[in-house]
């Protein structure tokens, strides 16, 4: 009987440790308007907040939110975040709410999120966390009538690549990474109780119609055009520097080879006459020569999250563009008529 219990313990522990995978991120829309209006208010800084709620089986659910105090630069940053966060945790469970952290949220402008310090914050958050995620908002591209609003979280393959700290091109090549595989977007489902979902129903036939409608039919979108051509350029200089550095690192790598090839063609005559004088071979390899000590090869996380912030602003240039040939037409069809 003993044996029996101990059996089944054992199988219900490890269905508890193999979770189905995350396939949607469940957000009150209260907590919605709650980071939307944090980052608003204080764009263009960037601000980040903790995300509260539920892990419950393939859906995350965030319940609850609370922003992270911005800080000045020679405060103590890290001991008091951690301290605020207790603290707030605390006063929630005194309360009854949710409490248990599910992941943050950022702002970022025009999209620009994809950064080493992301992923480090993932890593110290998944230490603790069985799942987490990102919600990244984005108030200047909310503002051309989207709703910049993406749930994140790393690719198990990047993370086991990341925790090694090896990023060669032959060790990509071994994982089949490539620079979309990084981040994964999980989609986001806003949930509202059905008191809301009442009230909003009594709302929506008698909304009239705001300057915020009006505006959409603005015919201009330069500045968010010029702000991301800006950006796109820079990334495009950064990742020329990045090229730069492997074709340094090719170039030296086929000097050292010429150069050992040199070196080994040298001690095999030099053997050669040695055995014909009767001595003993000198070793064909010699590590302490400086020619046979390995170039680190530079490693390509940088490059991959740049190629990231690249597609996002061509994927934006691309989607306000399209926006702006609608506009353009419907003009021109309301003029002729």
């Amino acid at each position: 009987m003993a044996n029996t219990m101990a059996r089944s313990f054992l199988q219900v522990a490890a269905a508890e440790e193999v979770a189905p995978p995350l396939r949607v991120v469940q957000i009150e829309g209260l907590v919605m308007l709650k980071i939307i209006k944090h980052c608003k208010e204080f764009s263009p800084a960037l601000v980040t907040g903790q995300l509260l709620g539920l892990d419950v089986g393939s859906v995350l659910e965030v319940t609850n939110c609370f922003p992270f105090p911005i800080q000045e630069e020679d405060e103590e940053i890290e001991a008091d975040g951690a301290n605020y966060q207790l603290e707030m945790m605390r006063c929630l469970r005194e309360v009854n709410v949710d409490n248990n952290t599910v992941g943050w949220y950022q702002s970022t402008m025009l999209g620009c999120f994809q950064t080493a310090e992301l992923i480090e914050t993932f890593l110290n958050y998944q230490e603790n966390i069985r799942r987490c995620v990102c919600i990244i908002y984005d108030p200047s591209r909310s503002n051309q009538g989207a709703l910049a609003f993406k749930a994140l979280k790393l690719s198990d393959s990047f993370m086991d690549l990341y925790r090694s700290n090896n990023f060669t091109g032959e060790k990509l090549r071994e994982k089949n990474l490539s620079w979309v595989d990084i981040f994964e977007e999980i989609p986001v489902k806003v949930s509202n109780s059905a008191l809301i979902s009442a009230f909003m129903t009594e709302l929506e036939p008698d909304t009239p119609v705001t300057q915020c409608d009006y505006d959409r039919l603005q015919l201009s979108s330069s500045p968010f055009l010029e702000r991301n051509m800006e950006f796109l350029i820079e990334c495009m200089d950064d990742l020329s520097v990045e090229q730069q550095k492997f074709q340094f690192y090719y170039r030296s790598l086929t000097r050292q080879q010429a150069q050992q090839q040199s070196w080994l063609q040298k001690r095999r005559d030099e053997n050669k006459a040695r055995k014909a004088a009767g001595e003993e071979p000198l070793p064909e390899e010699d590590p302490s020569n400086p020619i046979f000590k390995p170039i680190p090869e530079p490693p390509r996380l940088e490059s991959f999250l740049i190629a990231n912030r690249i597609a996002n602003y061509c994927n934006q240039i691309n989607g306000v563009t399209g926006q702006s040939f609608s506009r353009l037409y419907l003009t021109k069809g309301l003029h002729e008529n």
